[in-house]
C-alpha cells in the first residue's frame, strides 16, 4: 500500500550534516504549528517550545552538554564525544528543545508524538532533521538552571528532547527493518 503519508514517514531520516542556512519563518512556522495540532493525554499540551536560532546559544548548550558527559566513565557515554569535532546538535541552524510539564505522568509521551510530528512536517518542507537526546546532559550539571533560563524552559518544566533541524547535505539509505520487532497477538 502506498501513499503521501506512507512514503514521507519511509524517506525520513536522522540527518548529520546541515547547510548553515537558516530556516524561513514560513518553514519555522509551519513546523511549529504542526508540533502544536499534535494530540495529548486529556488535550494538556503539557509541551513547551524552545526555538534556538543563535549559533552561540545553540553552541553553549553544547559545551554544557559535553562538559557534564566528558566527566563520566567512557565506558558510560556516548563515543561521538571522543570526537573533538562533534558538536551535540550536529551544526544545526535551528534547534527545538521540547521541554515538559513535570507534575504531568504522561509528558514526555505527548513530547514524543510532538517531536514526531516536527521531524514529518520538516521533510515534507524539503528539510533535514535529527531526534536528539543527548542533550540532556547540559540539563543533568550545575548549568541546568542558567541553561534552562538561557532558553526560556519555563519553571514547573524539565528537558524532554531536542531535535536538530536544517538542509540537510548528507545522503543515507533506509535502515533495516527488523522483522522481529513486531509480534501478533490474534
Amino acid at each position: 500500500m502506498s501513499n503521501a503519508i506512507l512514503s514521507l514517514i519511509a524517506s525520513r531520516r536522522s540527518h548529520r550534516q546541515y547547510k548553515p542556512d537558516q530556516l524561513t519563518n514560513e518553514q519555522l512556522d509551519a513546523i511549529l504549528t504542526a508540533a502544536l495540532q499534535s494530540p495529548s493525554a486529556n488535550n494538556k499540551q503539557p509541551w513547551h517550545f524552545s526555538v534556538i536560532q543563535n549559533a552561540a546559544i545553540i553552541q553553549r548548550v553544547h559545551d554544557a552538554a559535553a562538559r557534564v558527559a566528558l566527566g563520566r566513565d567512557p565506558a558510560s557515554r556516548s563515543p561521538r564525544y571522543d570526537d573533538g569535532a562533534f558538536q551535540v546538535f550536529y551544526h544545526a541552524p535551528t534547534v527545538i528543545v521540547v521541554s515538559y510539564d513535570d507534575k504531568e505522568p504522561r509528558s514526555l509521551v505527548d513530547c514524543g508524538i510532538a517531536v514526531q510530528n516536527v521531524v514529518l512536517a520538516a521533510e515534507s518542507l524539503g528539510l533535514g532533521s535529527i531526534i536528539l537526546g543527548l542533550p540532556r546532559d547540559a540539563f543533568l550539571g550545575t548549568e541546568k538552571l542558567e541553561i534552562e533560563k538561557l532558553i526560556n524552559i519555563p519553571q514547573g518544566y524539565a528537558y524532554g528532547i531536542g531535535v536538530a533541524l536544517g538542509t540537510p547535505t548528507d545522503h543515507k539509505p533506509a535502515h533495516e527493518i527488523g522483522s522481529n520487532k513486531v509480534s501478533f497477538i490474534r
